[in-house]
């Protein structure tokens, strides 16, 4: 996106829509013209639109908070701290970021920007606009999205423009992972350099953390930005503020992989009993959305995913439809102010259990979703009296008290609400839960084992002396070793393939993995068999412009790189 920002203080104006900035300078320096002015828009455009008007304002090179003059350098707005650069241009101290700024005097003070988007990153030069312009020109109403309402004489409200909706079309289905931070230390570590990237379309990097004044906040600042792999600068040489760590290389994916889409997930089990206090206050909440678009803007992110596990009832029920609500209108403003024509998503790992799912007003949250990731696993666990399968696509027949739930029964419930089904993603889990001392599937057990607590790493199953089983009325596989009594209920390659075709049959939006540590490589990876079985992967576009950015190599897109 490039921008140039031209500001006028008297009544008549002229608005100048999105130009490439090549283009500006011969489209501009032409004789100044003369009309009535009828009325003030905002635009989106690949190409120049121009609205002009009587007494035109004399327009010269001056320096910001004179009364006219080209302004080449940003300033930040409620509370963004814009880096300074030519191509990127907010709202002057003189107005408010729509624009508009009613004076003593009636009237109106304004500010516009001459943009155009570009799929790829670009180094910004020194743009200069002259001081005439006597084109005009007229665009059609399905470009065009704005309002003017009356108010004070001379002083027109303009209600900007939100980025582009959801695309009404169906672009592929998508395949998510979560990747935790955490995951990226330690014996057993998992590199961003690991993730099968070809295989993906949403990576969700979890989890941030909260702060009591809403504040979101990297809970591992050395694993996000601070790590060095290789390629990075080990001795630290290179001179300003850049970000390494697996922020760098979720970009350096972005940028190589132009659908791959990457987002903040903010909370999760261990920071969701945050979430209560934060979303239940007005200003903790705003605080709460704009810190985590932020976050998602310094880190080169595509949207936010937001982990409360879980509202305990109907008052926080509430307060999660108003914080989505404050998340959705912080996106959409920060879109606008940086003159994005970018949607950027707002996800929600949800629940498909009835005792939680129940208690949220998923009604009231769906307006501000784009994805409801489902979790469609832990449906047992220690928590239970008896074995079962875990992640079951169906209820089983022939064993009905080891499934008594079902991803099958979370989905129509979704539904049934008026969810869409192309916005539901189903949950995959990469471990499986240990029932120890046990005869079979849904019969009583004596302990789940001290390793992870009865949770196992897809990859290290099955465990050595243990067959493995599949039971065709739930569409689901679980081990047993006859020698142990150990049953493990977890996910295979033949239980994602009926996963896949079930997202395929039922038109859902995909399915997502939880999470990127547990899977296998190869033809045994269960991301890839859901991949390959779907076929038709999402095709919408990530973005990769955040001039805005704290970090420079975010901020200039990894020039070289």
């Amino acid at each position: 996106m490039r921008g140039v920002l031209v500001r006028a203080s008297a009544a008549p104006f002229v608005v100048v829509g999105g130009l490439a900035a090549g283009a500006a300078a011969a489209a501009l320096g032409q004789k100044r013209a003369e009309c009535s002015a009828s009325f003030t828009t905002t635009v989106y455009m690949p190409t120049t639109v121009y609205v002009t008007a009587s007494e035109p304002p004399a327009l010269s090179n001056s320096a910001p908070g004179t009364s006219s003059g080209v302004v080449a350098t940003s300033t930040s707005t409620s509370g963004d701290a814009v880096p300074s650069t030519p191509l990127s241009a907010t709202s002057s101290s003189a107005g408010p970021s729509t624009g508009v700024s009613p004076s003593d005097s009636g009237t109106a003070s304004f500010t516009v920007s001459l943009s155009t988007s570009t799929s790829a990153v670009e180094e910004p030069t020194s743009t200069q606009v002259p001081t005439s312009e006597p084109i005009s020109s007229s665009v059609t109403s399905d470009i065009i999205s704005s309002s003017v309402t009356s108010g004070a004489p001379g002083a027109p409200t303009v209600k900007p423009p939100g980025p582009p909706s959801p695309p009404p079309i169906f672009r592929g289905y998508k395949n998510a992972i979560y990747f935790t931070n955490w995951g990226t230390s330690g014996n057993s570590s998992y590199l961003p350099q690991e993730l099968p990237v070809s295989e993906l379309t949403h990576i969700l990097y979890a989890f941030a953390d909260i702060d009591a004044n809403g504040t979101v906040k990297s809970s591992d600042a050395f694993a996000d930005v601070g790590k060095r792999y290789a390629r990075d600068d080990p001795l630290n040489r290179t001179r300003g503020h850049h970000a390494y760590g697996a922020v760098k290389q979720l970009y350096l994916y972005k940028k190589r992989n132009r659908n791959l889409k990457t987002l903040l997930s903010v909370g999760g089990f261990d920071y969701s009993p945050k979430f209560v206090p934060v979303a239940a206050d007005p200003g903790r909440r705003r605080t709460f959305a704009d810190s985590a678009v932020r976050m998602m803007a310094d880190y080169g992110f595509d949207g936010i995913d937001i982990d409360w596990e879980y509202p305990a009832d109907a008052d926080q029920a509430q307060h999660f439809v108003l914080l989505l609500q404050a998340c959705r209108e912080a996106l959409d403003k920060f879109s606008f102010r940086h003159r994005l024509p970018y949607r950027f998503l707002l996800t929600v790992a949800s629940p498909a259990g009835p005792v939680n799912s129940h208690k949220l007003d998923l009604a009231g949250m769906d307006p501000y979703v784009d994805i409801w990731n489902l979790m469609a696993y832990d449906y047992t666990g220690s928590w239970d009296n008896t074995t079962g399968h875990q992640s079951n696509l169906y209820r089983s027949p022939r064993h009905p008290s080891a499934t008594k739930l079902s991803t099958d029964d979370a989905v129509q419930y979704y539904e049934g609400l008026g969810i869409r089904s192309s916005k539901i993603l189903i949950g995959v889990p990469t471990y499986g839960r240990s029932f120890e001392s046990t005869s079979g599937l849904g019969q009583a057990y004596a302990g789940v084992g001290t390793e992870g607590g009865g949770v196992l790493l897809y990859k290290t199953l099955p465990r050595p002396g243990a067959r493995e089983l599949w039971d065709d009325g739930a569409k689901a596989s679980w081990s047993y070793n006859d020698a142990t009594r150990e049953l493990v209920s977890y996910d295979t390659p033949r239980s994602t393939l009926y996963k896949a075709r079930y997202v395929r049959r039922k038109k859902l939006g995909g399915a997502f993995f939880w999470e990127a540590t547990g899977d296998r490589a190869g033809a045994a990876s269960l991301v890839s068999t859901m991949s390959k079985t779907l076929g038709w992967l999402d095709e919408s576009p990530n973005h990769l412009w955040y001039p805005m950015s704290q970090y420079e190599n975010i901020r200039w897109g990894m020039p070289g790189a």
